[in-house]
């Protein structure tokens, strides 16, 4: 293959991945913020205490992060079609990355906040702080550094799963590695893919540490 046309394949292929990315981390965050933060604080004794919700939608969740992404691709067909109203394509991808990445973006907020000193949710208790105050100024502000690092892992996995769903015609460098690469036995389309992929990652986590690294408190007074 003629350099030109690679680097064309590869610039197209890497602009749909980073849209399945960007737009499945950003819907997925905006709903599995609220969810992680309700599961943190919806236990007996805390904040907004709902022990019964908290164990269903805990449950809902932990079903979903439990099924493989390619069989949870596969078996949301019908409703991914009604959205996007096709079962393929680069479109098509973002709906089971979406509803893929919001349990674990709702788990990995959970884990955050719940590293927050309990000590400062009392301390804002006793100066009459409302519980929406306290998870406003308190747990989400303390939590910051944890919550970048975890959307950080977030997006790192969506390049994977992007990656994946190639397999089914969802577009991107997934479907040029498959398309070029395997099914066409073109192995330096494989390397390149490869590599993209590679630097992709390495860019997301340096961007992610480093804004992690400048909200820490801890950091900054060192």
């Amino acid at each position: 293959m003629a350099p030109e046309m690679l680097f064309s394949l590869l610039w197209k292929s890497l602009l749909q991945t980073m849209q399945m990315v960007i737009v499945s981390g950003l819907v997925g965050t905006l709903i599995g913020l609220p969810i992680g933060v309700f599961l943190a604080t919806s236990n007996r004794g805390e904040l907004f205490p709902a022990p019964f919700a908290n164990r269903v939608i805990g449950a809902i969740v932990n079903a979903t992060r439990s099924t493989p992404f390619i069989i949870l691709v596969v078996a949301i067909i019908p409703f991914t079609r009604l959205i996007a109203g096709t079962s393929i394509g680069t479109n098509a991808a973002i709906v089971p990355l979406t509803i893929a990445t919001i349990p674990f973006i709702a788990r990995l907020i959970e884990a955050s906040i719940r590293e927050v000193d309990k000590g400062l949710i009392e301390t804002a208790r006793a100066m009459g702080a409302t519980p929406v105050q306290i998870v406003r100024k308190v747990l989400l502000p303390e939590a910051l550094p944890s919550i970048v690092l975890a959307l950080t892992l977030t997006l790192v996995s969506l390049v994977g799963y992007s990656a994946m769903v190639g397999a089914v015609g969802g577009g991107g460098l997934g479907d040029l590695g498959i398309r070029y690469g395997y099914q066409r036995f073109m192995p330096e389309v494989m390397v390149a893919v490869v590599v993209v992929l590679i630097v992709l990652v390495q860019a997301i986590q340096s961007a992610g540490d480093a804004l992690a690294r400048r909200f820490d408190k801890r950091s900054r007074k060192n």
